[in-house]
């Protein structure tokens, strides 16, 4: 698709990183050309566990670089999402079922486990599907391969043969990273046994390239076992196996996150070694726990995408994808309310936006450039008070606040809020609910509510929230809090129960001056019993 010469340099001067990044795979085609008539973006997943969100965020930002690269080039695009499913099962992750089974299968390829799930051909394959089907929700273009059936096709054979002729340049690469008795023990590549079909991890005795077989000794009967390096008798040790693929597909652009940097260093070497030029790609931060500890799909800790979707908009979970990919981030479920509504505000700035800014906002890069129109005339932090204080349990009853507040505002014309409204009462209900912690009024606090009772017995219903606002400001400025924080933090623990809540004015108007009234009158009464 071609693009207004405007636009085109518009994106070109953005300082969205997409953008930036996007910039860098254009200044590789002109300095290195490209014989393959299209521009190949990786991401990579070793389904050893459960998919984990981090994995999504790879795939969310590669995209959002791709995209960034369609509106500045009309080069064809392709993005490969690489399951390293060959890989040899080493350890049994401590979140999944039927962990004595599990164990009886350490070292087959995870293309061999069984499904611990029994749903799927292997671990691997259910692992796989998992993946893509959440890929697919999202309306990802991308073509899924699969590393056991890259090597078993012989898609890799010409690049595994040119692996086993650089074996001892490779050899010097990666030797100098590594332990002593790791050292005598290393090889690039990992035969497959004939016999049990685990991948083993031991050095290789002779190589022959006329062949191109490699040998090692049988740990067991002590012989001598020669195995082909093409078709799948081999798989390749992690960094080479990287390095095997930027090669073997011609990929253009991948990241990593910050802890394998090393790895893209040594695998960058190894694709030099054989001639080809290392993908474009930057370093992103891992993603923590709420302890600040790294996510691990082996433990379980952090949330999941299906967690992630059970409280927040798949939009809201790329928008965090989005932010500041290089710092690392708390990965919980307190973020995901913030989210959702930095989400809101994004959108309703968009359309008011020239051009230029249009490609800084978030909701470009989730949305590709067209996001939709609506502006929501409420927050979902102010859905979650509402059910707080209404005690609601559908979203029937959310939306006669709603419609109240916003005359005409129906679920048909605002379906996001509508969902919003759903996730609200779910979210409640989990995180918000078991933690309230009511507390009675001081004496002071008590003069200060009987004081706002009056001030809202003076307004009138459904006026602008901002009115209802300026009531408590004055109540509080008349009750001689010097800090009005205070004030409203006091609001907040008295009345939802909570440590922080929402712009008291904007609460008034949604939830009803009346029923405000009414809950107040009710805490004073439970008071003075």
């Amino acid at each position: 698709m071609s693009y207004a010469p405007e636009i085109i340099q518009q994106a070109l001067e953005s300082k969205a990183w997409p953008f930036q990044e996007a910039r860098s795979v254009m200044k590789r085609l002109e300095k290195f050309g490209n014989d393959k008539g299209y521009v190949l973006f990786e991401t990579g997943y070793g389904p050893s566990g459960l998919p984990h969100i981090g994995t999504f965020g790879e795939v969310a930002r590669t995209t959002m670089v791709r995209q960034a690269f369609q509106r500045i080039s009309d080069i064809p695009t392709k993005l490969i999402a690489f399951s390293d499913d060959m890989d040899g099962f080493r350890k049994v992750p401590t979140n999944l079922p039927n962990q004595d089974m599990l164990a009886k299968h350490i070292g087959l390829p995870l293309t061999k486990v069984p499904d611990p799930f029994g749903t799927h051909e292997s671990f691997a394959h259910h692992n796989n599907a998992r993946l893509r089907d959440f890929l697919d929700s999202f309306g990802f273009d991308y073509e899924f391969k699969s590393a056991t059936t890259v090597y078993t096709s012989g898609e890799m054979d010409e690049t595994l043969l040119k692996m086993l002729e650089a074996y001892d340049r490779i050899m010097k690469v990666i030797l100098p990273t590594l332990g002593a008795e790791r050292q005598a023990t290393y090889s690039p590549f990992l035969p497959i046994c004939p016999h049990r079909g685990i991948v083993l991890q031991v050095p290789i005795v002779e190589r022959d390239l006329d062949a191109g077989t490699v040998t090692y000794r049988d740990e067991e009967t002590g012989k001598l076992v020669e195995v082909p390096v093409t078709g799948g008798g081999c798989k390749m040790q992690w960094k080479a196996d990287w390095a095997m693929r930027w090669v073997g597909l011609g990929v253009d652009y991948e990241m990593a996150g910050k802890d394998l940097m090393e790895s893209v260093k040594l695998s960058g070497a190894i694709t030099r070694i054989l001639g080809a030029v290392p993908p474009e790609g930057f370093s992103y931060e891992l993603f923590l726990d709420e302890n600040g500890e790294k996510i691990s799909k082996s433990k379980g800790n952090g949330l999941t995408m299906e967690d992630w979707l059970k409280y927040g908009t798949p939009e809201s979970l790329s928008l965090y994808m989005f932010h500041s990919p290089r710092k690392a981030k708390k990965l919980f479920f307190d973020v995901i309310p913030k989210t959702v509504d930095e989400y809101i505000t994004h959108l309703a700035k968009y359309s008011d936006q020239d051009d230029k800014l249009k490609l800084t906002n978030p909701v470009w890069h989730v949305h590709n450039g067209t996001p939709p129109e609506q502006k929501l005339p409420v927050t979902f932090a102010l859905l979650l008070n509402l059910v707080s204080a209404s005690n609601a349990e559908d979203k029937e009853t959310l939306w006669g606040y709603i419609s109240n507040y916003a005359e005409g505002t129906t679920a048909e014309e605002f379906p996001l809020l509508d969902k919003l409204a759903g996730y609200a009462l779910v979210y409640y209900e989990n995180f918000v609910k078991p933690h309230k912690n009511y507390r009675a009024p001081t004496d002071k606090e008590a003069a200060a509510l009987e004081s706002l009772i009056q001030e809202l017995d003076k307004l009138d219903d459904l006026q602008p929230a901002s009115d209802y606002q300026n009531a408590v400001f004055a109540v509080g400025n008349a009750q001689g809090y010097d800090n009005l924080r205070d004030w409203f933090g006091a609001l907040y623990e008295i009345l939802l129960g909570q440590k922080q809540g929402p712009r008291m004015g904007s609460f008034i108007a949604l939830y009803g001056r009346q029923k405000t009234i009414d809950l107040i009158h009710m805490v004073l009464s439970e008071n003075q019993r």
